[in-house]
């Protein structure tokens, strides 16, 4: 199974502010920049808490009708997701994984601060794509906390677009072979192909 992180980052680094709001990463206008066909080819969402109690804020269910699992060990209250479909893991980020391989998925998509440092120490991350939008915020929640040791990444592509978003996508294992989603490295000056 496959689990990559696809995310967006203030330029210092920061995937929300300290009371976890993500109001900096709406630019307003921004052109597709792949988020879509990446869900598309994910079957599961692994989240944690703190970031299912924020997407309950968005109004309406985000993750529409793909499987969900929300990491906690503590109560968690699914009773406000409306047409989701959600459960809840306890368990160390290996177990985690062998247990959605075992069910058949092949394609997780991981996200929250937390979540994504604690699969990447674990060594199970396989894809990165990071969305630097244009603004610094100062302080927040950091993408990327403490390594067990350094982590070889191998970069595949960075793709910028016209309202100021430098995404960059790596793989983190090199003992993976490289599907590389463009040729070369994009010049930024040009016109991006979206994944």
């Amino acid at each position: 199974m496959k689990l990559s992180v696809f995310c967006g980052v203030s330029v210092d680094g920061f995937i929300a502010r300290p009371n976890h709001g993500l109001d900096f990463l709406d630019t307003g206008g921004q052109e597709p920049h792949g988020f879509e066909e990446f869900y598309d080819s994910v079957d599961v969402v692994v989240i944690g808490r703190k970031t299912f109690e924020v997407v309950l804020q968005f109004g309406k269910w985000f993750y529409g009708s793909k499987p969900v699992v929300v990491l906690s060990n503590g109560r968690v209250d699914f009773s406000s997701v409306v047409g989701g479909v959600v459960e809840q893991m306890g368990s160390e980020p290996a177990e985690i994984a062998t247990q959605l391989k075992a069910r058949g998925f092949k394609h997780a998509y991981i996200d929250g601060g937390i979540t994504i440092q604690r699969f990447l120490s674990a060594g199970l991350i396989h894809k990165l794509i990071i969305t630097r939008v244009p603004v610094l915020i100062g302080e927040g929640i950091p993408l990327f906390g403490p390594v067990p040791h350094d982590i070889s990444l191998q970069h595949i592509a960075t793709r910028c677009y016209k309202g100021g978003l430098v995404q960059s996508e790596y793989n983190v294992r090199l003992d993976q072979p490289v599907e590389p989603t463009q040729s070369g490295d994009q010049t930024c000056g040009r016109s991006p192909r979206a994944l």
